[in-house]
């Protein structure tokens, strides 16, 4: 993966607006914070293959972080904290968001096809 590019970013939500397409998000400290903090919580939210279809999609961010906002007709998908992103297969959009040491923390992905379980 590479730090986001949020021309390129957009120009790739944009060419997704008003299609049928395929969202994994999936966020998480997982294991990360009661490995290092007893007393932390682990969070996490995970949804693969909803196919879903937005009207307008958004990439905001200060030139390092980032967020994603994907307008449906009835609501929002939303990312924060992404910093890195690459078309996977040609086709497919993967954003990450990373800490310091590297971890996955969030990750947003578009398809026109579903994902591989």
């Amino acid at each position: 993966m590479k730090p986001i590019e949020s021309e390129k970013v957009q120009q790739v939500l944009d060419d997704f607006t008003n299609k049928n397409v395929y969202v994994h998000l999936e966020t998480t400290n997982g294991a990360y914070a009661s490995h290092f903090n007893e007393k932390a919580y682990n969070v996490g939210a995970y949804i693969r293959n909803a196919n879903v279809v937005f009207n307008q999609a958004k990439l905001v961010g200060d030139g390092k972080v980032y967020r994603a906002g994907l307008k449906m007709e009835m609501g929002w998908i939303y990312a924060e904290g992404l910093t890195d992103w690459e078309m996977y297969e040609g086709t497919k959009l993967l954003l990450a968001g990373h800490d310091r040491e590297g971890r996955l923390m969030v990750s947003l992905e578009i398809s026109e096809t579903p994902f591989n379980y």
